[in-house]
């Protein structure tokens, strides 16, 4: 398969769509908990149970059509194999607890793959909807709408105290979880970081890698969450985490600026160089890839690298991790084989980048 065809098939097409502050907001976020009053939590949930909540999820959801969405298309998890897991959870359409998950589980993506429903994962059902650049309030919006026709046909645990019962704490309440992912690579290069992300959480906003919890920033992008869901509106929360991001935009570009003003041949230096290590290599491990993207993105906004389009990152960061490096090879992988594939497509990515320019 050409790398063309392979990205065609592979990036979600919701990807390729830009959206506003999308140099540096990424892509929105708004995931649903929602449980079964019926069944004990899937953290306590016997196989027989477990099953019951999958046969319920594909006769009275996949029939289902979801407006503009339409139906959702059931992947049951026992019947993928190890690698087509691993791509669900590199495109953040799946979390890895549900890729480990050694009972019944499964996904319901939409065509866009900008809705996914996750099935037996700590909770009964996870309900995400992502959107390009900046637009909780609009993926907020959208993840109610399904969540509507969802509750007319599932029997939703809830308490009129204290909202939606989930399988952790921190979600009962709305059971809402917003997401921003950021790239801020002005704040990272001048030390600022921590800081930022030590004043945000104490405003119950939570700073975390690519993958959320427990996962490594890389490439200078980071989630930027609500940590806490009871006793506050959906509405509140988002406007809260849209304020708290929008400050984030506000500081990155401060500084973005202070650096051209300050060491505009430094910085070009550097961006042209990670350009040339990524056009060059011949081996390179995701850290240092995902680093020189970044700087290659930042060169972009500057307007120092001109015929690369901008949403380069966030496609060439999907296409190098090991999954989606694994089938595009079509066979299993040891790392340095990865190390050499993945330092070969990003050479052939930007190849085909700038035959189209």
């Amino acid at each position: 398969m050409s790398l063309e065809k392979f990205i065609q098939q592979a990036l979600s097409p919701w990807v390729r769509r830009g959206g506003p502050e999308d140099d540096i907001v990424m892509s929105s976020r708004i995931r649903f908990a929602r449980n079964l009053q019926s069944s004990p939590f899937p953290t306590v949930a016997d196989e027989g149970n477990l099953q019951k909540v999958l046969r319920e999820a594909e006769a009275k959801i996949v029939p289902n059509s979801f407006g503009d969405v339409g139906q959702l298309a059931m992947l049951k998890m026992h019947e993928l194999n190890e690698t087509e897991k691993r791509v669900l959870v590199e495109k953040h359409l799946i979390s890895p607890h549900l890729a480990n998950a050694r009972h019944s589980a499964a996904v319901l993506l939409s065509d866009e793959e900008n809705v996914s429903l996750m099935v037996n994962e700590e909770d009964h059902f996870r309900l995400q909807c992502l959107f390009p650049g900046l637009q909780v309030v609009e993926a907020l919006s959208a993840a109610n709408q399904m969540d509507d026709v969802l509750e007319k046909h599932l029997d939703y645990a809830f308490d009129e105290q204290k909202g939606y019962l989930t399988a952790c704490p921190t979600n009962v309440g709305t059971g809402m979880r917003a997401s921003v992912m950021v790239h801020l690579p002005a704040l990272v290069m001048t030390g600022r970081m921590n800081a930022i992300i030590s004043a945000v959480n104490q405003l119950g906003i939570a700073v975390r890698g690519i993958y959320g919890e427990g996962s490594e920033a890389q490439g200078s992008v980071f989630q930027v969450s609500n940590q806490l869901t009871l006793g506050r509106s959906e509405q509140d929360i988002v406007e809260d985490l849209t304020s708290v991001v929008y400050e984030l935009i506000h500081k990155e570009r401060e500084i973005r600026h202070a650096l051209l003003e300050s060491s505009r041949v430094e910085l070009e230096d550097r961006i042209w160089r990670s350009y040339g290590i990524l056009a060059n290599s011949r081996i390179i491990q995701s850290k240092e890839a995902a680093n020189c993207l970044s700087d290659v993105r930042l060169g972009i906004d500057f307007s120092f690298i001109q015929g690369v389009s901008q949403s380069i990152l966030s496609e060439i960061m999907i296409l190098m991790q090991p999954g989606f490096l694994q089938q595009y090879a079509g066979k299993a992988l040891a790392p340095k084989e990865r190390d050499i594939r993945r330092a070969a497509l990003i050479r052939e990515r930007l190849t085909l980048e700038s035959k189209s320019n």
